[in-house]
């Protein structure tokens, strides 16, 4: 019986995981199937219950679960508990262990295409699962200026008081972080906002985008979200989430099987699928 694997979220039907870690497990000879679930916040414990009664071997979390997961987990590895989110969890002899690869992933893909240098001055948009990985994991990295602005500017302030590294933070308003932005040489998009099905959304205005800025958004379908497009528009150098994404699978494959795979491979399933170039 083929091994069962998983990606939970609400919504789901966006998600590529289940093409590229089955892609992953026929190419490595694997046996095992890999299939996305939508789960509603309210039936979380239910589902995470019912994965351990049929021996799950593992699965992935991604939106809105990353933070909720946790209480309802056996163990959490020390890095995804400093960071306060999960996105991928192993089962260990009957035990679901929960880890962060989304924080290690994005630096890995980021740095194939940007510099990163310890004097940036950094917005983080977003103050969720995914942007608590990325910001502890900058910080952690020795990035010395990382802003956050947040719709809700105290979950922003909680979460710099939160992290565990030393790092110049400030919790910014949404008007007044876009009425600043040229100040900023990376701006990283972390929210949901922008994402297939609704591809006409942005969660901030780029007017005063400087041109020599890089803005990366962790979205990655649509390949090219609404906030690249306007960050194209005013000269700056763009990067969308699939290099997160495939080095966050990359890492929880690893976990689960002890197989480091083929990142070009993976990220040629998901652009095929796609039907797109990387931006």
């Amino acid at each position: 019986m083929k091994d069962l694997y998983a990606v939970i979220g609400d919504p789901i039907a966006h998600s590529m995981s289940p093409i590229m870690h089955n892609h992953l497990f026929q190419f490595y000879g694997v046996d095992a199937h890999y299939h996305a679930f939508k789960v509603e916040t309210e039936n979380l414990k239910a589902a995470i219950n019912g994965f351990k009664a049929i021996g799950i071997a593992g699965f992935n979390v991604t939106v809105p679960h990353k933070m909720k997961i946790i209480p309802f987990l056996d163990e959490i590895d020390p890095l995804a508990r400093e960071i306060g989110a999960v996105n991928t969890v192993v089962n260990r002899d009957g035990k679901f262990i929960g880890y962060n690869t989304d924080g290690s992933g994005y630096l890995k893909g980021l740095s194939s295409v940007y510099d990163i240098q310890k004097d940036l001055s950094v917005l983080l948009i977003g103050a969720g699962g995914a942007a608590r990985g990325i910001y502890f994991t900058m910080a952690q990295s020795g990035v010395e200026h990382i802003d956050i602005t947040n719709r809700t500017v105290e979950k922003a302030e909680q979460l710099i008081e939160e992290c565990p590294y030393a790092v110049q933070s400030n919790a910014v308003p949404l008007k007044e972080a876009e009425a600043d932005l040229s100040q900023y040489d990376l701006v990283i998009q972390t929210t949901s906002i922008g994402m297939s099905p609704y591809m006409d959304r942005s969660p901030i205005s780029l007017q005063n985008l400087c041109s020599n800025a890089f803005v990366s958004d962790i979205i990655y379908n649509p390949l090219t979200t609404k906030i690249l497009h306007q960050a194209k528009e005013k000269g700056a150098k763009i990067q969308n989430g699939l290099d997160m994404f495939v080095f966050q699978g990359a890492l929880a494959f690893e976990k689960w099987t002890g197989i480091f795979p083929d990142t070009d491979r993976m990220k040629n399933t998901v652009l095929t699928q796609l039907g797109g170039i990387q931006c």
